[in-house]
């Protein structure tokens, strides 16, 4: 991949996050529509977003579907960010896609447009690579928000919304209620919705908004049956049942128990999707694709002994999921704790909710120009109780955490960021797909701030 196109978009990240959809309408007829043939699974939420995207996806194409995705961050590669059948976007046809793009924002940009911005042109890239890779069902996430992002110029095939909670307040609202609404900006009129298990009070606005859009609307916790039937950090056995059939177990390769919920919600959806295509998706296809989800950076299992476990948890919902997967896991072994967070989080709120599972731990800081300065981390978590802290770089950190797992028979625990998640995955090798510089950052124009 040319290090001058990805530089060229990266730059773009100068324009900020602007709200609003007319340039990204513009950019798209300015590229002839390239997303007016996708039958799109739009996913909306808080937390789980990504891991119900991916599960959407495996099923779909276990069923015989070619499928696009599109997610983002991106934890080491952008090419992460778009997938076709099930693999991430190959440099040349993300080049290719890169350039066509580019030059219809330079244009746009030159007739007097406003400036187009880093998350409308990755957009609009993957709707391009989906068109000229002949995919016609594509699984959507939202960057931020759902009402105002760039996403939401599409119509869906089907609205997914997975469990909201507190995080980009200063965009979004400062109430779950606020935030809620923001999000159920994707519902499009008709087009059926999919509620993931979340707060009451965030259901209830979808199901309002559902309701005025005149959209059927499905709550995933109350018709998707999912029990766990055992849990390691290798994955999952759960059973899931809807009111048409029990699927019997299904081994889910993704180990944090807040999968549970995510799991209903991708069956769900899938099952609406299907309805809505009026194809049959069988039992196999659901526990096929669940058997083979990769979702890099979530509650996985990287290194095996000593087990090293790296999550990409970043606000206090996903810091509280974490801990109650620790507890579930029964897991007699001290946790040595490896985290590094993103200075516009609450870092205070995420660190108070894992000290108490730390026996030590090592601040780090995240390869992001936004990170909180490792010193200031060590001391939010000496603030809250964890008595043996170290401020180190990252490699130093996993192998003075490692050294410690082997000697005390511990566990180690990397978490704060999915920037932090993505540069321990490449350190530790446990990357699942090629690199061509395993220690480049997840943003080659973001720096690390001084320790």
């Amino acid at each position: 991949m040319s290090g001058d196109r990805m530089e060229r978009l990266y730059a773009r990240r100068r324009f900020g996050m602007r709200p609003g959809l007319d340039s990204m309408r513009a950019l798209l007829g300015r590229l002839g529509h390239p997303e007016e043939g996708l039958a799109i699974v739009h996913i909306a939420g808080t937390n789980g977003k990504g891991s119900v995207s991916a599960m959407v996806s495996e099923i779909l194409a276990a069923g015989g579907c070619r499928v696009g995705r599109y997610t983002s961050p991106h934890l080491l590669r952008f090419n992460e960010r778009i997938f076709v059948d099930g693999r991430p976007v190959d440099d040349a046809a993300l080049q290719a896609a890169l350039d066509v793009v580019e030059r219809a924002a330079v244009a746009m940009e030159a007739e007097g447009g406003q400036p187009i911005t880093f998350f409308e042109c990755a957009t609009a890239v993957a709707c391009i690579i989906f068109q000229q890779a002949g995919i016609r069902l594509a699984v959507m996430e939202t960057g931020l928000g759902g009402r105002l992002d760039a996403t939401a110029v599409m119509t869906p095939l089907v609205s997914v919304i997975t469990r909201i909670g507190l995080d980009h307040c200063e965009q979004l609202g400062d109430t779950i209620e606020a935030i809620a609404g923001e999000k159920a900006g994707i519902v499009k009129p008709g087009r059926p919705v999919v509620c993931g298990t979340m707060p009451d009070d965030a259901r209830d606005v979808i199901r309002q908004t559902a309701a005025r859009q005149r959209c059927a609307f499905f709550n995933a916790a109350e018709e998707i049956g999912v029990t766990r039937t055992s849990m390691s950090l290798e994955g999952l056995t759960v059973r899931i049942t809807t009111p048409a059939r029990d699927m019997g177990s299904v081994h889910v390769p993704l180990a944090g128990i807040y999968q549970v919920e995510n799991i209903a919600t991708a069956v769900a959806a899938v099952e609406t999707v299907a309805q809505q295509l009026d194809v049959e998706l069988s039992d196999d296809a659901i526990r096929t694709g669940l058997a083979r989800v990769c979702w890099p950076g979530r509650f996985q299992l990287a290194v095996k002994d000593p087990p090293v476990v790296v999550d990409g948890a970043h606000n206090p919902d996903a810091a509280a999921a974490l801990v109650e997967s620790l507890r579930r896991l029964k897991l007699k072994r001290p946790v040595g704790l490896v985290a590094g967070l993103c200075a516009d989080k609450d870092a205070g709120a995420f660190v108070r909710l894992m000290a108490p599972v730390a026996a030590r731990a090592w601040a780090v800081p995240v390869p992001s120009a936004r990170t909180l300065p490792a010193v200031e981390t060590a001391a939010l978590m000496r603030a809250a109780g964890i008595k043996e802290v170290a401020v180190s770089e990252v490699s130093d950190a996993l192998k003075a955490a490692q050294s410690w797992a082997r000697e005390a028979g511990g566990l180690v625990l990397v978490c704060g960021s999915l920037f932090l998640a993505g540069e321990a995955l490449a350190l530790l090798d446990a990357y699942p797909w090629p690199l061509d510089d395993p220690h480049r950052l997840a943003d080659p124009n973001e720096s690390i701030k001084p320790l």
